[in-house]
């Protein structure tokens, strides 16, 4: 079942349809989620700071963001990116991933279907424990052992 949806790449177009049927999402809706979240996030007291510090051109950064959660909800497979790298050299904690999920469920549940905020919702949960990981692993240096629990 492909996607009729034209211009949609996937490297797994039964899946993505499927996906796209079920959740309500399409590249239109991700792309709408990405650039309100980021401007959510540009003008947020907490993280605007830390990603004005990294991000001068946006407009790739956002065509990036599109394409991650392309294949983060949609299994299109259009993103190719090193997301922990890019990660573990900025000075953030806990508290900030926290703050990154406020914002993104918000705009999930503002732009997305309920299916389809919850799915991406449940994804940027799993994103965040991840980076957090080894973000706290990073900061902590490169011989130390992983916390257990």
């Amino acid at each position: 079942m492909p996607s009729d949806k034209p211009g949609l790449v996937s490297a797994r177009p039964d899946l993505t349809a499927d996906l796209m049927a079920r959740t309500g999402l399409d590249e239109d809706i991700l792309t709408e989620l990405v650039h309100r979240f980021y401007a959510r996030v540009r003008d947020d007291d907490v993280l605007g700071p830390i990603f004005a510090a990294q991000i001068t051109d946006w407009g790739p950064h956002l065509a990036r963001m599109v394409a991650f959660w392309s294949s983060v909800a949609l299994m299109t497979g259009r993103y190719h990116g090193a997301p922990v790298p890019a990660h573990t050299r900025l000075p953030i904690n806990a508290a900030h991933f926290d703050r990154w999920l406020a914002l993104f469920r918000q705009t999930a549940q503002d732009v997305c279907t309920p299916t389809g905020a919850a799915h991406v919702i449940e994804r940027a949960e799993r994103i965040a424990r991840s980076l957090n990981m080894a973000v706290e692993q990073a900061q902590s240096g490169p011989d130390a052992i992983p916390a257990l629990g």
